[in-house]
């Protein structure tokens, strides 16, 4: 297997620290996006989506999506399971994935790349030149402040995000809390449940 990934971005970090909480270890190239390099015709032809991170399996398979690259890595290494055990945890984790990537890392997306000057007519991944469309920074931030309350509630009663066990939920959720400062936002002190959350997770990861 074969992982193209940029580290400081926060898909490919989703990744590394899944990595990281398992122990897994795959041979690695850096694609560096400050340089343009996943849209150069020597990665198109790896992954013509122009995305980080990519998989490429020893049959020549690309996994071109974090969860789906999980969720294969999860199927070879079940040890210190990170994607549930039973059918219930396997839906719940999931199910948060897809509420905290469509809730927040959008939301905090669509402020940088409609509002930074570096993402002109690049406001979309993948190889397509989009033009930034400045009202989805307002809209992206309303929807930061929307949800960070409703997660700090549900974190009232749940040691971790997708019950009592520490997932790739609570790796998505804190990959996200950083990405926020990307955009100049953090969690803030009327969300203590969030915050304590933090703490915790970050505990967690670092000693599975």
């Amino acid at each position: 297997m074969q992982l193209y990934t940029y580290d400081p971005a926060p898909n490919p970090r989703r990744l590394a620290l899944f990595l990281q909480y398992k122990g897994i270890e795959i041979e690695t190239q850096q694609i560096d996006m400050t340089k343009g390099e996943q849209l150069a015709d020597e990665y198109r032809a790896i992954n013509p989506a122009c995305t980080v991170p990519a998989l490429v399996l020893d049959d020549g398979t690309v996994l071109d999506a974090v969860i789906g690259i999980c969720t294969y890595l999860e199927a070879l290494h079940p040890e210190k399971p990170l994607l549930g055990s039973s059918a219930l945890e396997k839906a719940q984790i999931i199910g948060w994935n897809h509420h905290l990537f469509t809730g927040l890392f959008l939301a905090i997306a669509n402020v940088l790349r409609n509002g930074g000057k570096s993402f002109v007519n690049r406001a979309l991944p993948g190889p397509l030149d989009v033009p930034q469309i400045p009202e989805l920074v307002d809209r992206g931030r309303l929807q930061i402040s929307a949800i960070l309350p409703q997660l700090d509630a549900h974190l009232a009663t749940h040691s971790f995000v997708a019950g009592d066990t520490f997932s790739f939920a609570d790796i998505d959720l804190l990959v996200a809390t950083e990405f926020m400062g990307w955009v100049k936002e953090s969690i803030p002190d009327t969300c203590p449940h969030l915050l304590a959350w933090q703490q915790r997770a970050s505990k967690a990861l670092q000693n599975p």
